[in-house]
């Protein structure tokens, strides 16, 4: 069986006129004010609904307005619809048109301001429309504006979109680094471009080694793995711990064959959020609106096939000429993490921020093991 991994854009075919009609909880939901993560799961959650436009207003006190209906979304481990209703309004679709055809994907609303807003995405889902093309932002209530690329970083698969618009509910930010497997976990985004779509599952694998993109051109991911149902259209969109926080963009599925795209089957993978913020902040608040990416500085070499990563060349003045180590060694893991490959070697050094100091274990040219601590570098991430 042929597993291939693909990222989750959505393209449409303009002729399909496909219209899909919504009821009451599928509809616009609106938080007012900042979004926050649902604080508790075993608290009942209530909310009030706008009796003209069905508009839903997390209620803090239990109590709604003349004008506005109070309704129980109720309690228990997991409160997805709970989840939903304080999360959805800070996932958007993005839909580019551009030369090359038109798709769309998901975004997260991660900061705003009196005027404007940043919206953290996949690279794939804006890249063609960097040189030219259009860039729309759905919100979950319908309406639309136009957004720009801030920047865009390939090797993480990662963007920054800014919209003129402001005072936005902003997704909660969750820890990454706290995860198990087996925790529950919500995905909301626009499959098959049917925004705020809510699904859910579990975390099923943690640093997945996982890469996407065309050759020459690959993203690595140190991936979370889940079960929740993602599909194309996903791309950018949020992945949720049990409290409603963002704990990863999701990014690709895994499909039995080579051709085409395909729905899911179980196999969902995320960018984990630690690594995808410390992405998003460099590029907002650098003047370039440009990230960094960590460099243990060694070439791996590519005719090796056995298991492990072998160094063929050295950087000078870099980590691992720094920390002695020597051409011909062969990598074995990193952090206590096995590298089975100079993929899975790049993908978990590239989970670090530059300057962190990790622990790698290498097969020496004499053939003995040894440790060193190796401090990462830095270099620009494009």
């Amino acid at each position: 069986m042929y597993l291939s991994l693909r990222s989750l854009k959505r393209s449409f075919a303009r002729s399909t006129g496909m219209k899909i009609g919504v009821g009451f909880l599928l509809g616009a939901f609106v938080v007012g004010g900042v979004a926050t993560a649902v604080t508790s799961t075993t608290v009942a959650v209530k909310a009030c609904v706008d009796n003209r436009t069905q508009a839903m207003y997390l209620s803090t006190d239990g109590t709604c307005s003349k004008r506005r209906t109070l309704v129980d979304l109720g309690t228990g481990g997991m409160n997805v619809k709970a989840i939903a209703a304080a999360v959805t309004p800070s996932v958007v679709s993005v839909n580019v048109t551009s030369a090359s055809g038109s798709g769309t994907g998901s975004g997260s609303i991660i900061r705003t301001s009196a005027s404007s807003s940043y919206i953290l995405t996949n690279n794939h889902v804006v890249e063609s429309a960097a040189t030219s093309g259009t860039i729309t932002v759905e919100f979950n209530n319908g309406d639309t504006i136009g957004a720009t690329i801030v920047g865009r970083d390939t090797t993480y698969d990662l963007a920054v979109i800014q919209i003129s618009k402001g005072n936005l509910p902003v997704i909660s930010f969750g820890d990454s680094s706290a995860l198990s497997i087996g925790d529950p976990v919500v995905a909301i985004g626009s499959p098959l471009g049917l925004a705020s779509t809510v699904t859910s599952g579990i975390i099923s694998a943690l640093n997945r080694p996982v890469t996407t993109g065309s050759v020459g051109a690959e993203s690595y991911i140190d991936a979370i793995q889940t079960d929740a149902a993602i599909n194309p259209g996903n791309s950018g969109g949020a992945l949720l711990d049990g409290q409603g926080r963002i704990i990863g963009v999701n990014s690709a599925i895994a499909t039995l064959t080579s051709g085409g795209q395909s729905g899911s089957i179980g196999l969902g993978f995320s960018i984990p959020i630690n690594q995808a913020k410390r992405i998003a902040n460099e590029i907002i608040d650098t003047p370039t609106h440009t990230a960094t990416r960590p460099v243990l500085g060694v070439f791996f070499d590519p005719s090796y096939t056995g298991s492990g990563a072998k160094i063929a060349k050295l950087v000078l003045s870099e980590g691992a000429s720094n920390a002695g180590i020597p051409v011909g060694s062969i990598i074995r893991s990193i952090d206590g993490f096995k590298v089975a490959d100079q993929v899975s070697a790049i993908v978990r050094i590239r989970s670090y921020a530059p300057g962190a100091i990790v622990s790698v274990v290498v097969d020496l040219p004499t053939g003995t093991s040894k440790t060193f601590k190796v401090t990462l570098g830095s270099t620009s991430s494009q």
